[in-house]
């Protein structure tokens, strides 16, 4: 079967980029950015629904907001485009992993401009002691890291695959 290259081409150096997001979370990448204002958006979506939700809500929504366009272009049968939102999730996940993984140390600058230590609040230091499991942070952490990475490995292959795989339906213009 022949390739689309454009596509193979996109996908493959995307694939590139995240694995290297991937290889090492705690450099940071643009899509912190992106992820940022998503993840404080979801604190205000989740508020209603107590305050341990409403201080979850901000790593639920910046995971859940790429996974609905995922959602969308499977829906819609874009299998390639589902792939490719899909390296964002994982990104977003393992930016969940580097607030997580300061969830004791709290080093980490916050939106007030301190770090939790400082005596600004630390979501994950909240929400771990809440739950009684700030003494596992680093296997919380752990786990977090290896969803956002195993996301990233399936979705670049995905992508590729999806390179390879003529479109579904074609968009009514």
């Amino acid at each position: 079967m022949q390739p689309n290259y454009p596509k193979l081409i996109f996908a493959g150096l995307l694939s590139i980029y995240f694995l290297w997001i991937a290889s090492d979370p705690m450099q940071g990448n643009f899509l912190d950015l992106v992820d940022l204002p998503i993840h404080e958006t979801g604190h205000l979506l989740f508020r209603p629904f107590g305050e341990f939700m409403g201080i979850a809500g901000g790593s639920l929504f910046q995971v859940i907001m790429p996974l609905i366009f995922v959602g969308y272009f499977w829906w819609r049968q874009q299998y390639y485009s589902a792939a490719i939102v899909m390296l964002w999730v994982g990104q977003s996940i393992l930016n969940v992993y580097v607030y997580a993984a300061d969830a004791v140390v709290m080093q980490l600058v916050l939106t007030s401009g301190f770090t939790g230590s400082e005596g600004s609040f630390h979501d994950w230091n909240y929400l771990l002691t809440h739950v009684g499991l700030l003494d596992s942070t680093k296997t919380v952490a752990g786990i977090i890291r290896a969803v956002g990475t195993l996301t990233i490995l399936g979705a670049a292959a995905a992508s590729i695959f999806y390179s390879f795989v003529p479109a579904t339906i074609e968009i009514d213009q």
